[in-house]
């Protein structure tokens, strides 16, 4: 019994431990927290602890907190364009806080350089940047960057040009890919930022953006469009998506199955897809896809879409309607985790799940803001993107010990303006700085804006315009009785009859608030710029002032636009139309161009700085309506180089200028608007401290004439961007000019023939035959000889920028996949590489070829068209009177026949025994629409057929028709022909 009692009491401890919880266990961190554990079991993980609610408040651009879980919230979003913009406030609903950050070049500006390395050390700065911002307000600046925009700017007149980089899209995806990377940084693991591509696809205007429709061929939507945002996505340069505004041939962007079924397979990490603001109601509201907002949340969250960015800091709407949508069966809750999932994976690569240590861009501090390396850079880059266009007998670069006496003038001379997507300058260095600190103080320096000092004045009263000398400014009113410092006026052009007025009682710009014009803006600014205005000529010589403020056009603004004085002599805009506008003459106080034309009269050289407003002059929501310089800009320049033959023009705006061939002054250079170090980096090109090495990113047209509709998406039909312009440009893509020369020699390719899976390597020897160090971008461009489809004149295939001292020779090698050389074949809708013979062309830009050699490519032989098997109607060759439009709301595209519109599908085989057509169409409408099968011709070839399409009572209602064919046989080409509005899907020449 006692060794009972001992063993007893021996076990009773051990057993006791056995079954006692393990400390070691009990406090394991939940898997999503652990570093070690692969992503998709931590995603997994967090997932699956979330409560049903907790998932749909995800679904929103403000993601709350979750403090069961110790989740942060969290917002999508931070404008990064070109330095850290601006982001909105969750503490104060969604208001707009502008960053005070470094401000670098215009994105239109960075592409200027034509140099990957530098434009990745600015991504990588406004990466830094982003996380200072972080660090100091992590609940107003999301490390979600949105940025590049890789939109392609097809048309000079799109409003938001100076957001894009290029007209082509291989320049594009290269500047994209390195201005990502950066904000990535290079840690394999975690991301310093995550950025977004915009806006996805087709997306070129701001005129009625929600509800016009972009219709892209196949061949032009996977060769052209598409080409700037897969490259970018296969390199594995941007962590998130936005789409764009418009529709896409019929089908909003929002809902696009290319989110899912194409975009998410480019890329080789997660992608997330968030919204434009606003845009997801747009499906219910402008656009009215869907008739109510749980139908729009559904369709987006199943087409691709995880992020709503819309009624502000208000997530309550979005999480309502997708609850709705849930209920309804129009989703099910692995769809709102599988949006869930794609936003979670950007997090856990930013590393918020993380133990402190382990995310090496935690560290980083609000010290990084602004930073001295960081204006460096900006300077730097400024200079980069200058593109000297003239250089007449060698009027730059200047020098500084002969050209002493220096006249800055113009509207641009002595200001910096911001933009809409950029941050708060917090030190501007205008071109008049610059130049008067390159010249020191051995150097004068004269200068004038080269506008007028006007005073208005009403002739019924003999009273004057007069404005306030509070800096905080005050209601216009008519009430001077001379013509002083308060009654005077700087008048700024900015063309389309659209001018600014600056007060010379305090420096402030007119603003229209609340019916009157008050004198309280800096500078033009806000989504409404509330600073235009036009002075209207009278036939009887006054003037009547007009506001021409952005929101005019809106239903809501009302139908008074123009001035009038009130008996107390107080001037509110409450006028409807002329007839009942107070009248002024128009006194000119101070003559601008006099004032130009006497600075530069007795100088060495006269520098006139003219431009854009980057606010008013085409920006997000308002085209340009032409692209020539303002008038008054115009007359400046024509003023002062007759004054001064030693006139060198420099033009600041964000798109390319038209009318220069008409302008005789011998130095012309192009600027965007570049930032901070803009001046610095003006006199460090003018004076040649920098050899400009810039080069243009899209061709510069004589004037807008040659221009077409902005709405027409085709640039193959166009003959828009260098790829299908056929005309001589002012200024051809890949131009600019150098303070050396450069030369090339000796172009050869590595091999004359390659296959499909091969490299086509070109070299070229590359020599700088003038007297100082320069930068060249050399360019390698293909051309097919012979092709079935119809090819771009030329195309851009690779180049290297690459600097040489004076005499220096350098051999520069520039390689192309064979497969690049693909293209879209609409007879079996797949891309291939054609057999056949391809040249490849080296040059200083698309149109200034050096030398060109051919290279024969072993691919693929396109059959004959077989229109036996079923054949998409979008699939065609050739066309007129038609668009392209939705088959069915969430996927297919058919097209969309006007009266008198045909479709032509070239090069078919006919098979004799094919005696059947049949085809799905749809016709709104009502009546009937005829198809008739033509050959060879779409109005006078043979008819083998026609067909009726009775009304099917909605476009979306499709129906199988069906006519008998006359035989035929051989090689032709097939028209059909429609003689009624009338929609068709497919169709097929069958037995």
């Amino acid at each position: 019994m006692r060794g009972s009692r001992i063993r007893r009491a021996l076990l009773l401890p051990l057993v006791a431990s056995l079954i006692a919880p393990l400390p070691a266990l009990a406090d394991a961190p939940p898997v999503f927290r652990d570093p070690a554990a692969p992503l998709s079991a931590r995603l997994g993980d967090l997932i699956s602890r979330l409560t049903l609610d907790e998932k749909i408040s995800l679904l929103h651009q403000y993601q709350p907190a979750i403090p069961r879980l110790g989740i942060a919230k969290f917002k999508t979003g931070t404008e990064a364009l070109h330095g850290v913009g601006w982001s909105t406030d969750n503490d104060h609903n969604g208001a707009v806080v502008f960053a005070d950050g470094t401000v670098f070049p215009q994105a239109l500006g960075l592409a200027s350089t034509w140099d990957p390395a530098l434009i990745k050390q600015v991504g990588a700065a406004v990466g830094q940047e982003a996380r200072g911002f972080n660090a100091r307000n992590p609940g107003l600046w999301s490390l979600n960057l949105w940025a590049p925009v890789v939109n392609l700017l097809r048309d000079p007149r799109w409003g938001r040009n100076e957001e894009g980089y290029s007209e082509d899209p291989y320049l594009t995806s290269r500047v994209a890919t390195a201005y990502g990377r950066g904000m990535q940084g290079d840690d394999p693991r975690y991301l310093q930022a995550a950025p977004t591509l915009k806006h996805y696809l087709a997306y070129n205007n701001e005129v009625d953006r929600t509800t016009t429709s972009s219709s892209v061929p196949p061949k032009i939507l996977h060769d052209y469009d598409e080409q700037a945002f897969g490259p970018t996505l296969r390199a594995g340069a941007a962590n998130a998506l936005m789409p764009s505004y418009n529709l896409v041939n019929g089908r909003p962007a929002t809902v696009s199955p290319d989110l899912n079924a194409v975009v998410r397979t480019w890329a080789p990490q997660d992608v997330a897809v968030v919204s434009d603001a606003g845009a997801p109601w747009n499906l219910v509201d402008s656009e009215k896809y869907y008739p109510t907002k749980p139908a729009a949340a559904a369709a987006m969250i199943k087409a691709g879409v995880d992020s709503f960015t819309v009624d502000d800091t208000n997530g309550s709407i979005t999480t309502t309607a997708v609850k709705s949508a849930l209920t309804q069966g129009l989703l099910t809750v692995a769809d709102i985790e599988n949006a869930d999932r794609h936003l979670l994976s950007l997090r856990f690569r930013l590393g918020e799940f993380d133990p402190p240590g382990r995310n090496p861009y935690a560290n980083i501090t609000p010290s990084v803001i602004n930073s001295p390396e960081h204006r460096a850079l900006a300077r730097k880059s400024a200079a980069e993107q200058m593109v000297l266009l003239r250089n007449d007998k060698n009027a730059l670069p200047l020098d500084a010990a002969k050209n002493k006496k220096v006249a800055v003038v113009g509207p641009l001379a002595d200001t910096l303006y911001e933009d809409w997507y950029g941050g708060t300058m917090q030190y501007k260095v205008t071109p008049l700085q610059g130049i008067k600190e390159r010249l020191g103080a051995g150097g004068t320096v004269a200068s004038s804006e080269g506008v007028d000092r006007i005073a208005l004045k009403d002739p019924a009263t003999g009273k004057y315009l007069t404005a306030s000398t509070d800096p905080a400014g005050a209601k216009l009113a008519a009430s001077g009785t001379g013509a002083g410092n308060a009654e005077a006026f700087d008048v700024f052009d900015w063309g389309a009859g659209k001018l600014t007025l600056r007060t010379a009682a305090n420096g402030k710009y007119l603003s229209y608030v609340g019916g009157a014009l008050v004198n309280n803006a800096a500078q033009p600014n806000g989504w409404f710029v509330q600073q235009q205005l036009k002075l209207n000529s009278q036939p009887d010589g006054t003037y009547v002032l007009e506001y021409a403020g952005n929101e005019v056009g809106q239903p809501w603004f009302g139908p008074n636009r123009f001035a009038v004085v009130g008996a107390d002599g107080a001037l509110t805009i409450g006028a409807a139309d002329v007839a009942h506008a107070t009248k002024f003459s128009r006194e000119v106080l101070h003559s601008g161009v006099d004032a130009a034309v006497a600075a530069a009269r007795g100088a060495d050289t006269a520098v006139v700085v003219v431009g854009s407003m980057p606010f008013i002059n085409g920006r997000e929501d308002n085209d340009r309506t032409g692209t020539e310089l303002a008038p008054a800009q115009k007359a400046l320049v024509e003023a002062v180089q007759k004054a001064n033959p030693h006139t060198v023009v420099v033009v600041e705006n964000s798109y390319p200028t038209s009318g220069w061939d008409a302008q005789s002054a011998p130095g012309l250079l192009w600027t965007t608007h570049a930032g901070q170090e803009t001046g610095h980096a003006l006199a460090d090109v003018l004076f040649g401290d920098h050899n400009p090495g810039g080069r243009l990113t899209q061709t510069w047209y004589r004037s807008d004439a040659e221009l077409p509709g902005i709405l027409d998406y085709d640039i193959s039909r166009t003959g828009m961007t260098y790829q299908y312009y056929r005309g001589k440009p002012l200024y051809p893509f890949g131009y600019g000019l150098s303070y050396t020369s450069f030369r090339y020699g000796g172009v050869r390719v590595d091999r004359p023939v390659d296959d499909a899976a091969g490299t086509v390597e070109v070299s070229v020897d590359v020599t700088n035959t003038g007297d100082r160090a320069g930068s060249d971008v050399v360019q390698l461009y293909s051309s097919a000889r012979d092709s079935r489809a119809q090819q771009p004149v030329r195309q851009l295939r690779a180049f290297e920028k690459v600097t040489l001292s004076p005499k220096q020779t350098k051999t520069v090698r520039l390689r192309v996949p064979v497969a690049d050389l693909a293209f879209w074949d609409v007879t079996r809708g797949k891309s291939v590489v054609e057999t056949g013979r391809y040249d490849f062309s080296v040059g200083h830009s698309a149109t200034d070829i050096a030398q060109s050699v051919g290279v024969f490519v072993q691919g693929e032989h396109i059959p004959a068209r077989d229109l036996g098997a079923k054949t998409e109607a979008q699939n065609f060759d050739d066309y007129r009177g038609v668009t392209l439009t939705d088959t069915a709301k969430d996927a297919g595209t058919s097209v969309a026949a006007t009266a008198g519109g045909w479709l032509a599908f070239k090069g078919v085989q006919l098979d004799p025994g094919a005696r059947t057509f049949i085809a799905s169409a749809s016709k709104s409408g009502s009546g009937t629409a005829r198809i008739t099968v033509r050959l060879d011709d779409p109005v006078r070839g043979r008819v083998l057929g026609t067909v009726e399409v009775a009304s099917t009572g909605d476009k979306y209602t499709f129906t199988k028709i069906g006519a008998e064919l006359a035989r035929a046989g051989g090689r032709h080409d097939v028209y059909l022909q429609f003689d009624a509005p009338v929609t068709l899907s497919w169709f097929q020449l069958t037995r």
